[in-house]
Parts: structure tokens; sequence; C-alpha cells
């Protein structure tokens, strides 16, 4: 008798155990190599690269990326976008120039012949071929279709619930739309983006716990207004 019992334990325990690694696949940095090879190609690739980015697997790197990013939308909050563009472009011409100049005086005094000395640059073939557009608008393509049918079922409330959310929603954007404005906006998402996960991957277990005590209340409150609603509990009770 105690083969069965094992034999029904050993579903639940399997599948706990996969649902561990799983989480810790995620928390730990986005699975290994053998995994990501398994999703294939460079859309793999890219997403493994901005999760290592995000959490700050290379520390240069996303310092790198965050101060420039955070720099230049500290930039336009202060200037224009056309000044922002033109400032960029001048700091960018003149590094170049000034080391195309200099290289070439050093050319002269020393009677080399370097040649150009962004050559190995200038030679790199940088044309996007016709599979690869092909390929990048039907991905993007696959998108635009869900957000389509997305906004066609809120604006034309197949599901009340849903579009009552987005109306709460938009309601609470004109509060925040009073207090913030776009740039300020990314500025802020820029800084959750860099600092929540990082966060959430230390403190994991506290979060869940409490993010888990949340998500319950909410979906004890949306069913009392699901159950108040007659069209929702008709729907249920066909």
């Amino acid at each position: 008798m105690a083969e069965p019992s094992a034999a029904t334990q050993s579903p639940s325990v399997s599948s706990s155990s996969s649902g561990a690694d799983a989480a810790g696949a995620v928390a730990g940095g986005g699975g290994s190599p053998g995994a990501c090879s398994g999703l294939g190609g460079k859309s793999c690739a890219s997403s493994c690269a901005v999760h290592d980015l995000i959490f700050w697997r290379d520390v240069k790197k996303t310092g790198l990326v965050f101060g420039t990013t955070l720099i230049m939308l500290l930039s336009l909050a202060a200037f224009s976008v056309i000044s922002v563009a033109s400032y960029l472009i001048l700091a960018l011409l003149s590094v170049t120039i000034s080391f195309r100049v200099y290289k070439s005086v050093i050319q002269a005094v020393q009677k080399s012949e370097e040649g150009h000395p962004f050559k190995a640059y200038l030679d790199v073939d940088i044309a996007l071929s016709s599979e690869a557009f092909h390929n990048y608008v039907n991905a993007a393509m696959v998108h635009v279709n869900k957000a389509l049918k997305l906004i066609i079922r809120l604006f034309l409330v197949e599901d009340l619930v849903d579009s009552l959310k987005l109306a709460v929603f938009m309601w609470l954007m004109t509060y925040v739309g009073a207090v913030f404005n776009g740039i300020t906006l990314l500025i802020l998402a820029e800084l959750l983006v860099f600092s929540v996960p990082i966060v959430y991957e230390k403190y994991k277990t506290q979060i869940d716990h409490y993010v888990g005590i949340a998500r319950d209340q909410t979906k004890a409150v949306v069913a009392k207004i699901q159950a108040k609603l007659p069209g929702i509990a008709k729907k249920k009770a066909e």
C-alpha cells in the first residue's frame, strides 16, 4: 500500500520542484545558455542581453547605458529636442574631426601611410537586407494586430469589467498628467527599470508574499463587482 501513495504524491512533488527551478532560473539570471538556445535565435540573445542589463550583471555596461540615457532624458527636460540633437551631433563631430586631423598631422610628421583612421569602420557593411527588413516588419505586425484587437475589445465593451478597468486607469492618469509631463514619466520609468528588478531579486520572498495578499484581495473585490453586474452574472450562468 506504500507504493501507490508514493506514486500519487510524486506528481505534486515534481511539479513543485519544477516550479521552484523555474522561479530560480528567472531570479538567477535568465537561465542557462542551453535553455536560451532552446528558445532560439536572435530574439533569445537580445532578451538575455536586456535581462543582464537591467539586473546589473555587468556593472560597467549597465552604468554606461543608464547614465547616458538618464543624461539625455534630463537634457530633454531642460532643452528642446532640436537643441539636444544638435548638441549631440556637434559633440560627435567635434570628436571625430579632431581625431581625423590629429591622425593626419601625426602621419605627416612621421611620414607614414596608415591611411584613413576610420577606414575599418567605413568598410563595414551596414546595409539592411530585404529579408531582415521583412522579418522585422512581420514581427512588428504581430504586436500591432494584437494591440488593435485589444483596443477593439476594450472600446466596444466586449468585457464590461476590462473596459471599466481601462476607464478607471485613464481617470487616474489624468491626475498623473496634471503633475508630471512625458519626460518626467520617462525619467521615473528608467529609474524603476534599473532599480526594481535588482531589488526584487534580493527580496523576492517578502515581495511575493505581500503581492500574493494584494492579488487575493483584488480578486475578491473583482468577484464581488462581477456578481453585482447582471450582464456578467448571466454570462457566467450560461
